[in-house]
């Protein structure tokens, strides 16, 4: 499973009810600095292409209704805050990129693990979203990603990176984490209230896949 990180801003909103929603988006189209290269080697970047993670948001399951997408702590699997089969997760694709809402429950929001994921939040220590994905099988598309040069341009300090385009992929699980990248990508957390909003912007990195 290959992952990519975003941060943004958030906002804790709290109503009577004490239902959590989660709303946040991940931007497509959005050059991130994987890796520096180093003092040996070459800069790594990657961008995720419009449209890249349509697939599994939009097409029917195999029993009726969408493909089951997770929003997960950390990656882990083990530690689910919503997902889309059991309705408490929304998930929108457009050219801009992927938006979702997820509805944490008050049930959901008494588990050790959420609450030490909500906790992190509030303390802007995780605001970072991270996609999981596979590229799918090049029977099915051709040419999921494209590898190119950037390229030297040494009046803008450029040096030449590796750049990767991810054009089809195949998403599974969206992830809250502690180290994000993409400024442009929002995170949001309400529990629906007039109280004030608080909005946090972090710089954001993805790791680029072996």
């Amino acid at each position: 499973m290959l992952e990519g990180f975003a941060g943004g801003g958030l906002e804790l909103r709290k109503r009577a009810s004490g239902a959590l929603a989660l709303q946040g988006s991940f931007p497509y189209g959005k050059r991130a600095v994987l890796s520096d290269g180093g003092r040996t080697g070459r800069p790594k970047k990657e961008v995720i292409a419009p449209k890249a993670f349509a697939y599994r948001i939009n097409t029917p399951s195999e029993h009726g209704g969408k493909k089951d997408i997770h929003l997960l702590s950390g990656h882990d699997y083990g530690k689910p805050l919503a997902s889309v089969r059991s309705g408490t997760l929304e998930i929108a694709d457009n050219d801009a990129g992927v938006t979702f809402t997820a509805t944490i429950t008050e049930e959901m929001q008494e588990v050790s693990y959420v609450k030490d994921i909500l906790a992190a939040v509030a303390a802007g220590l995780a605001i970072g979203i991270s996609p999981g994905f596979r590229l799918p099988p090049k029977r099915a598309v051709p040419e999921p990603e494209k590898i190119e040069d950037e390229g030297m341009d040494p009046e803008n300090g450029a040096h030449n990176a590796i750049i990767r385009t991810v054009m089809a992929a195949l998403l599974y699980e969206l992830s809250i984490v502690t180290r994000p990248a993409y400024p442009e990508t929002q995170i949001e957390a309400r529990k629906w209230s007039p109280d004030p909003v608080t909005r946090v912007f972090l710089p954001s990195r993805m790791r680029y896949p072996r």
